[in-house]
């Protein structure tokens, strides 16, 4: 079959995106979500949004600047054509927002919390608010005035400011802007603390903007806040003369002063003002949004944590439990060494992970350590476990991966802390991401070198694991371990891996396994036998997987993809992807584990993985799936995934137009998997009852 030209089976991957996102604003409407996680969700949606504009919208923008009628590879649309379907799409998602904000905040009033404006207060707390204003802010804020001798400031990425239309008696009109994001006065300050009434730092500052600015008339006036393109190339920009770690540090920098791709208001203000400060800031019009809620809703959170003492606004609080695989008071290494292991977070403790490389780190037989940092923790007991291998003399060979978006800045720093420890350090390959969590240590054993591989499909980060859902497998196959070894030779090199036998590894050695594995099932299906595919990802945009799925599909393949975000392929399109079901969990955590299943029964063939099915992620960067070998963890894994297509409480389902509607219980009993999961994970280590 040859690559389908029919869009209807396709979606763009920005619109697609969306839809994850309004899947997360539906968690804040949701009446089935605790009020106190409900904040949390709307508080999401917004930082979700604030990066969607940064990375994606900046990569239209500059790619309608650069390549105005280049055409993406499924749907066929122009960046222009893009932009306009995106923005259309927020503005529309946005009401929805702020209606869903403003139910929020009635709720919140019934449990005794209240955020008010001027209009909503009394005198006495009005002069009191003027007091506070006049003593604690009105000396730590900068009025400028934009004039001649003063041009419009530099305005930082996603901070608020109040910007005034100023009068003065000769009817000359200037603008006035002041930050509101100092970092100095709290932002929600205290209205009635016995009666917990609040107001945001930015509206006090709005309103006393007459005292600020004395001597002229106040026309108009909004709180603005500006988001910023993050969409640098770095590859593109590096020289290879100049030291890598540092190039990083500057291209933060350069990051933060990057053009606007989007002006958000917290009122309306007139057309000509409106288009002046667009004129400033080099915004195009179409890229205003006009918002009822506040232009950060982050508070949300410290809302939040004033109700912590009451426990049903949030969600029943879950511990991660130990793994029954393994036994308390014996080296992990050592029961590795027996059987392969699983963890399962977030429910499963990280700790048994954290305990074999604090084994390794001390342990006289362990020659060297070699791991691939993506993200890590903000106080880190894997990088520390990692230092103290180095300093008890093991060589240890680390890659952090300084082009991790965002969190390049605490890569810097942790990348500076492990080669003064005396790890060998590397930050990359030139052209790809390395985007794989793979630990490899290498122990004497009889004389003879061992492996021990650990491959996973999360970061190794301690805060990540109770909230993100991820497979952890532990192994001691020695056919594994030198494959892995490659690995991490070839990355010292400067190389990738060319030839794999077990593990599938991107940028070569991934794509055409998965599409020879999906063909496999195409041969089975031709011959009347079960087929069947299924696959846990979080975005699936690859084209060429995307058309083989297509393909197994019309051959009566059986696909499940369970797809928490982007999705660029239509489910249950007749005659093209009828048999191909699409599901899309979103709940508590964050589903992030990468599952691959090809074949049923005996017969299945199952990976873990780091790598989505997304071009970027299978030809752009290195990425590890690992084969579970283990029958038992082969059948966990299987379990688990068809545990989730049953879900019918945080579960949504692809409908023939792309649309997704949320499966109902109906008369069946309620499957939420990540609470039924958790669980399983408190049960097994539960005393048993005779």
């Amino acid at each position: 079959m040859e690559p389908t030209t029919d869009r209807t089976i396709y979606m763009n991957r920005e619109l697609s995106w969306l839809k994850f996102n309004e899947r997360v604003l539906e968690e804040a409407e949701s009446d089935l979500t605790p009020l106190c996680e409900r904040l949390s969700f709307a508080s999401i949606y917004q930082s979700n949004l604030d990066e969607f504009f940064m990375v994606r919208v900046g990569s239209l923008v500059d790619q309608e600047h650069l390549s105005p009628k280049i055409r993406e590879n499924k749907t066929h649309m122009t960046p222009a054509e893009q932009l306009h379907e995106v923005l259309r799409t927020v503005r529309r998602l946005n009401e929805r927002k702020d209606f869903i904000y403003a139910k929020l905040l009635g709720r919140l009033e019934e449990v005794g919390v209240r955020l008010v404006d001027f209009k909503k207060i009394g005198r006495q707390e009005s002069e009191r608010l003027e007091r506070y204003f006049d003593c604690e802010i009105a000396p730590l804020i900068s009025p400028v005035i934009v004039g001649r001798r003063q041009p419009f400031p530099f305005l930082r990425n996603k901070d608020i400011y109040a910007v005034a239309v100023l009068e003065r008696k000769n009817g000359k009109r200037r603008l006035g802007i002041i930050s509101c994001s100092s970092g100095v006065f709290p932002r929600l300050i205290e209205v009635s603390a016995s009666e917990k009434t609040y107001m945001l730092a930015e509206e006090l500052i709005l309103h006393f903007l007459p005292k600020v600015f004395a001597g002229y008339t106040v026309r108009e006036k909004s709180l603005i806040r500006v988001t910023r393109n993050a969409d640098i190339d770095a590859d593109a920009l590096y020289e290879e003369d100049i030291d890598y770690r540092e190039f990083m540090a500057e291209l933060i920098k350069k990051r933060r002063r990057l053009a606007p791709v989007r002006l958000e208001l917290s009122r309306e203000l007139d057309g000509d003002i409106v288009r002046t400060l667009c004129k400033y800031m080099d915004v195009r019009r179409e890229h205003v949004f006009k918002n009822n809620t506040p232009l950060d809703l982050s508070f949300l959170y410290q809302i939040a944590d004033t109700l912590r003492q009451r426990s049903e606004l949030f969600y029943t609080r879950r511990i991660p439990q130990k793994s029954p695989a393994l036994e308390a008071g014996r080296p992990v290494l050592d029961q590795i060494r027996e059987e392969d292991k699983l963890l399962s977070y977030p429910y499963e403790s990280m700790r048994p992970f954290l305990q074999m490389l604090h084994e390794a780190a001390n342990d006289e037989s362990v020659v060297s350590i070699k791991m691939t940092l993506y993200r890590v923790a903000k106080q880190s007991k894997v990088v520390e476990s990692l230092i103290e291998a180095a300093e008890n003399g093991k060589d240890v060979l680390v890659l952090v991966e300084l082009k991790a978006r965002f969190d390049e800045e605490n890569n810097i720093e942790w990348s500076r802390r492990l080669e003064e420890a005396g790890c060998t350090v590397i930050y990359g390959l030139d052209g790809y991401k390395v985007h794989s969590k793979l630990c490899l240590i290498t122990r004497m054993e009889d004389g003879m070198p061992k492996y021990y591989t650990q491959i996973g499909t999360g970061n190794y980060n301690e805060k990540t694991a109770r909230l993100y859902t991820d497979l952890s497998v532990m192994t001691h196959d020695q056919e594994i371990g030198r494959e892995a070894a490659e690995v991490f030779r070839t990355l010292s090199m400067g190389e990738t891996v060319q030839e794999t036998k077990q593990l599938l590894v991107a940028p070569h050695c991934l794509q055409d396994k998965v599409l020879a594995m999906i063909d496999g099932e195409i041969a089975r299906a031709r011959q009347g036998e079960d087929a069947y595919i299924g696959v846990k990802i979080n975005s699936l945009t690859d084209k060429a997987i995307i058309d083989k799925l297509v393909q197994a599909s019309c051959e009566g393949v059986k696909i499940d993809l369970i797809v928490r975000g982007i999705c660029c392929l239509i489910a249950g399109v007749p005659g093209m992807t009828e048999n191909i079901r699409v599901v899309s969990i979103v709940g508590r955590f964050l589903e992030h584990s990468r599952i691959y299943i090809f074949g049923r029964g005996e017969r299945a063939n199952v990976y873990i993985a780091s790598a989505d099915f997304m071009t970027r992620n299978t030809l752009r960067r290195v990425e590890v799936a690992a084969p579970i070998l283990d029958k038992a963890i082969k059948a966990r894994v299987i379990e688990m995934f068809d545990l989730m297509l049953s879900d019918n409480v945080q579960a949504r389902l692809m409908r023939p137009d792309g649309s997704y509607s949320r499966r109902a219980p109906g008369e069946e009993e309620a499957r939420n998997t990540q609470e039924m999961l958790y669980q399983l994970a408190y049960d097994a280590v539960a005393p048993k009852t005779v």
